[in-house]
């Protein structure tokens, strides 16, 4: 594991702050959540054969992946280590890289490239390198899925400043790759009686 980091929301999350995160993002009301949710993001993507998460924590979203796609090969990069401990019980520790999503070498590219509820949480001068890894990890589909703003701005975060994070990440993502093209988006509310989330927008991009 990568002890030192290049910035102090990397220390944040691999540290207690993201092992009591565990705690908080683990129930069957979530999984019923998240497959409702990607049911809809990726109901124009066809088969998905393969994916990879950045920032997957215990694996919520690959769970529900799997449920949508049985024989989908799920890969995983986790920065805190009691998340990715358990990570390697659902994909196997040969599938997950525990460590900075800076520091994740692309190796392979998968269908499918999935960030949720990560990149508000980094710094923002660091998302340019957090792009170029979702861009080359994909060979067809990148599915971002964050809290959205049209500008750029800094939210406190559970009484701590600098580290939440809120833009138009999937806009800049498209003007930065030409060849980037919107498939699809959508919102998820976290007053839905049936399936909530934690007030999430979501973007379904394709490679031409």
């Amino acid at each position: 594991m990568v002890e030192k980091f290049k910035t102090p929301q990397e220390e944040f999350w691999a540290g207690e702050f993201g092992t009591d995160y565990i705690g908080r993002n683990n129930s069957a009301q979530l999984l019923a959540s998240n497959l409702n949710l990607f049911s809809k993001a990726l109901k124009q993507a066809g088969r998905v054969t393969s994916c990879l998460e950045f920032g997957a924590n215990i694996g919520m979203n690959l769970k529900a992946l799997q449920l949508l796609y049985p024989s989908i090969h799920l890969k995983a990069v986790e920065i805190n280590h009691d998340a990715a401990k358990q990570l390697t019980n659902l994909v196997g520790e040969s599938n997950v890289f525990e460590g900075s999503i800076f520091e994740y070498p692309i190796v392979e590219k998968v269908d499918l490239s999935l960030i949720k509820g990560v990149l508000i949480h980094i710094n923002p001068d660091m998302l340019a390198t957090v792009y170029e890894k979702l861009y080359q990890a994909s060979n067809r589909l990148i599915l971002v899925c964050e809290y959205y703003n049209p500008s750029p701005t800094s939210i406190p975060y559970r009484g701590h400043a600098d580290r939440l994070f809120k833009r138009d990440f999937a806009g800049e993502m498209l003007e930065k790759y030409p060849d980037l093209k919107l498939v699809n988006y959508g919102f998820s509310y976290r007053r839905d009686p049936a399936f909530p989330q934690d007030d999430i927008t979501w973007f379904l991009m394709q490679k031409a």
